[in-house]
């Protein structure tokens, strides 16, 4: 056996009038077909791809489908290499094997760039092998045959399905290296192709994880201390199991669960419930929070996160000093589908199923929890109504688990909407504090950033845009350690830093007298001929799309009364450029259409990308106007929508989304288009009204730009 190749190993299984193609992540592993008689169904359902004799292909999906199209995504990659009829695929959803699928987690807008050469070879190695399966049977050679849409087609025309060569190609011998398509042969990539889940989702057919059902499984919910910083003291469920239908009420962990035979009893308990809770510190607030930001900001302590040059010395010789400083709230994930999980819990096993966006995480945290092997633990993945980072978390599966261990029986744990809002794992509360120097002719010559944040971590990007720019700069970070949990939501940090950087270089360009996209052009100059330092990015790619998105939106000539915002940042390894464009009035701006242009290497499927451009830039502009938290006593104010504002439909304007087409190794895209979007707004309204905003949400900062969306 072969055992040499690095990425993956596929096996090429010979089943009952099929064949299988599966490949897992030993390293340093040729691909090799083997044939084996009799495959188990644990085998088959965890195959990456088969081709049944009736020439039907269906594609198992590893990777968590949360709406960002990974699950279309992905199978278009496999089928482009394989070269099948794309109305012949079928997709399912692959459930947990990390030895056989590897990367198995939705976040970081990380899968596709992963991802891409692996499955392109696992569908160009079926290619390869059918190929070559036809010519022995024509008794031809291999480069004298083509193939299209499933089918091995010679120089005579005849044709031999791929359903009708699975048998034969088992025996063919797979060579070190399997040659790729060209860009330009593409037939699927690059497309415009429906989502796979579209006809379930549309007829309700689809399953999410509040869809899931057992026979025999019981129902719960878990009542939570009401503040970050409580502790359980004791409780009286004396009237809560009076409830017909309520079967237990138990306590773990500071945390009581109410076991029941559906959920409608289990919410009726809540309301009956005493429980009393203990403050172990003195609980957080928005007042105290405000006292750590000012005291951080002064006194520190700061982390050294990037010095070039000299920056006092910058600063001491400026002609002009520009400061500002801008600051954002906790924000919840707020998706649709609340949080949820099954288990069930026996003496040595554990099944898990549920929407989590890690599933390996899950089981590999069960497992500590329970002691229970990981190999004794399955992970069943649904669909999820929203993601956005939470799902990150596994906390809620966790619970579920413990709560089947300590009722020893399968159960179906729910939150509310107010359990979802009040629960943390929130994006971070954070500061930024601005310093910049020019000189007479305009040039940035100093670049100072200090951010602080609660449970935020490292707060800043040092090595970004526009660092490696400018020839001196200073970037510092500090971190409160806060009761109030946090996690990653949807773009972490970037979500903010970048419109609180792009709405401050707007403000050095004003300074300087400067055209803001020019500033930015003038800077990116500067890193390609000579950059300073580290650089994370690259700055002709900058270029592309700011010069793109400002020949769209023609900037500087837009008609009369309508005024332009410009933005743009690299994350998640894509670049987007937007441009805002405000119209005033009755005096009051209102936010009329939003050009974006994007580079993120080759697009895998134009429908799939437009929409998470769409849903990116809606979602930005949403929280920047709206979205907020504010706490007492521990506890956020805001607990369901009514209270925690999102955008409306009606409130969405015109997005022009278009893309470079580089020819560049697709990077991410779930994410980058989010960060630009405030900065974009927020320097739109500037132009409108002469206002800076400097606090998000920007609606209660200033009441004329309330309306605006």
């Amino acid at each position: 056996m072969k055992n040499n190749r690095r990425d993956f190993l596929k096996n090429m299984l010979l089943t009952s009038g099929g064949l299988v193609i599966g490949f897992n992540s030993l390293a340093n592993s040729d691909a090799e077909i083997i044939s084996m008689e009799n495959i188990k169904d644990e085998l088959l359902s965890n195959a990456f791809l088969t081709i049944d004799s009736n020439n039907i292909i269906t594609i198992f999906s590893p990777n968590p489908e949360i709406g960002q199209g990974i699950k279309t995504a992905f199978a278009v990659i496999v089928a482009e290499e394989l070269d099948v009829d794309w109305e012949k695929v079928v997709v399912k959803q692959a459930d947990l094997d990390i030895k056989r699928f590897e990367r198995q987690l939705t976040g970081g807008s990380g899968a596709i760039k992963h991802s891409w050469e692996r499955l392109r070879k696992a569908g160009a190695t079926g290619r390869y092998a059918l190929v070559a399966a036809a010519a022995k049977k024509w008794n031809v050679s291999a480069t004298t045959l083509k193939t299209d849409k499933g089918f091995v087609i010679n120089d005579k025309g005849e044709k031999l399905s791929y359903g009708e060569l699975v048998n034969d190609a088992v025996s063919v011998e797979i060579p070190k290296e399997i040659p790729l398509k060209s860009n330009k042969e593409f037939k699927l990539i690059g497309q415009t192709i429906k989502s796979v889940d579209n006809k379930t989702v549309l007829t309700g057919k689809a399953k999410y994880g509040m869809d899931y059902k057992q026979a025999g499984m019981l129902y719960a919910q878990i009542v939570r201390p009401q503040g970050f910083g409580q502790t359980l003291k004791d409780f009286d469920a004396t009237e809560a199991k009076k409830i017909d239908g309520v079967i237990d009420v138990i306590s773990f962990k500071d945390k009581v669960a109410i076991i029941g035979k559906s959920n409608w009893p289990i919410m009726k308990a809540r309301k009956v419930l005493t429980i009393n809770w203990t403050n172990t510190k003195e609980l957080e607030s928005d007042q105290k929070h405000n006292q750590i930001f000012t005291d951080l900001m002064k006194n520190g302590p700061f982390e050294l996160r990037r010095k070039d040059g000299d920056v006092e010395k910058a600063f001491a010789e400026a002609h002009k000093i520009i400061e500002a400083e801008y600051q954002c709230p906790f924000l919840s994930h707020s998706p649709m589908e609340p949080m949820n999980f099954f288990a069930d819990v026996k003496k040595d096993s554990v099944k898990l199923v549920g929407p989590t966006q890690t599933p390996q995480s899950a089981q590999n945290q069960v497992s500590k929890l329970l002691n229970i092997p990981v190999e004794n633990i399955t992970v069943e993945l649904t669909k999820m109504g929203g993601g956005f980072g939470r799902r990150l978390n596994n906390d809620y599966a966790l619970e579920a688990a413990e709560v089947s261990s300590l009722i020893k029986a399968p159960v179906k744990l729910m939150w509310t909407r107010e359990d979802d809002m009040s629960g943390g794992i929130y994006r971070p509360a954070v500061r930024y504090k601005f310093k910049a120097s020019i000189d007479k002719a305009g040039n940035v010559t100093g670049f100072a950033l200090k951010g602080v944040g609660l449970n935020a971590g490292n707060s800043t990007r040092q090595d970004n845009f526009p660092v490696g720019a400018i020839d001196n700069v200073l970037v510092e970070s500090a971190d409160y350690k806060s009761d109030i949990t946090t996690g990653p939501w949807r773009a972490p940090i970037t979500n903010f830093l970048a419109y609180a950087e792009q709405a401050f270089i707007d403000e050095i360009a004003f300074a300087a007298g400067k055209d803001p996209v020019k500033l930015r052009l003038e800077l990116l100059k500067k890193a390609i001929e000579k950059p300073v330092g580290k650089i994370t990015y690259e700055p002709a790619r900058f270029e592309k799309v700011i010069t793109t998105v400002a020949e769209r939106a023609k900037w500087g000539s837009a008609k009369k009364g309508l005024h332009q915002g410009f933005s743009v940042y690299f994350s998640h390894n894509s670049y987007v450029a937007q441009i805002a464009e405000v119209e005033m009035k009755k005096g009051k701006p209102t936010l009329k259409k939003v050009f974006a242009v994007t580079d993120c290497g080759i697009v895998i499927n134009q429908s799939g990308a437009r929409n998470q451009i769409y849903g990116a830039i809606v979602d930005g502009l949403g929280h920047a106007m709206y979205g907020n938290l504010n706490f007492e006593n521990g506890a956020p104010k805001q607990t369901n929508f009514d209270q925690y504002r999102l955008i409306r439909f009606n409130e969405v304007p015109e997005i022009d989304a278009y893309f470079v087409d580089n020819g560049i190794d697709p990077t991410g895209l779930g994410e980058p288009a989010l960060p630009p979007t405030g900065g974009a707004l927020a320097n739109a309204i500037f132009k409108a009204t002469g206002k800076r905003l400097y606090k998000q949400p920007f609606a209660q900062e200033d009441e004329k730009v309330a309306e605006i969306l």
